[in-house]
């Protein structure tokens, strides 16, 4: 078996990589985008974390979270995040899909059971991670635009002027110029 080493950084900042289940295209559906909001919001009210960037895709998402200070522990925000989901979308639950494995880690088919996630070191690095997060929709080819992915926390980086509303893609069309 791997041995999977996670670094504990107190009030840290972190990249998460999260991945469904056999890559199922389901996380843009409107009911998954209101389980994932709640999972969230709930979590939160127990284990507060500040969400620095966000991107959600058909079938994964990348996120940029900042931990409080002197609290280390993301797994088990993850893991409340994933269950919390997988119960307020039980009916996508695949029995076909069930194995010994996923019966004895008691894991839904929704999920692939781990998750990535990088330590962010600085401010360069903490820039990558959120250009890196916010230009997934055109790297992975949804989208020519990044401004045209409505589930990303670009557009509120926008508003805050932190990009441009044209970053990576020319918006003059749309504006009639």
């Amino acid at each position: 078996m791997p041995d999977y080493r996670r670094a504990f950084v107190s009030g840290g900042t972190f990249l998460f990589t999260v991945v469904t289940y056999r890559r199922q295209p389901w996380l843009v559906d409107t009911d998954a985008r209101t389980a994932l909001r709640d999972a969230i919001e709930r979590c939160r009210a127990t284990r507060p974390f500040t969400v620095d960037a966000w991107v959600l895709m058909p079938d994964h998402l990348h996120t940029v979270w900042t931990l409080p200070p002197s609290d280390t522990d993301y797994s088990t925000r993850w893991a409340q995040i994933k269950r919390t989901v997988s119960v307020l979308l039980a009916d996508r639950k695949r029995d076909d899909w069930i194995n010994d494995s996923k019966r004895t880690h008691r894991e839904s088919t929704l999920w692939q059971r781990r998750f990535y996630e990088h330590t962010v070191r600085d401010d360069a690095d903490f820039a990558r991670c959120v250009d890196y997060v916010h230009s997934n929709p055109v790297k992975h080819g949804h989208v020519a635009r990044v401004a045209d992915w409505p589930w990303s926390t670009f557009h509120r980086y926008v508003q805050s002027g932190v990009y441009p509303v044209d970053w990576m893609g020319d918006t003059s069309e749309e504006f009639g110029e």
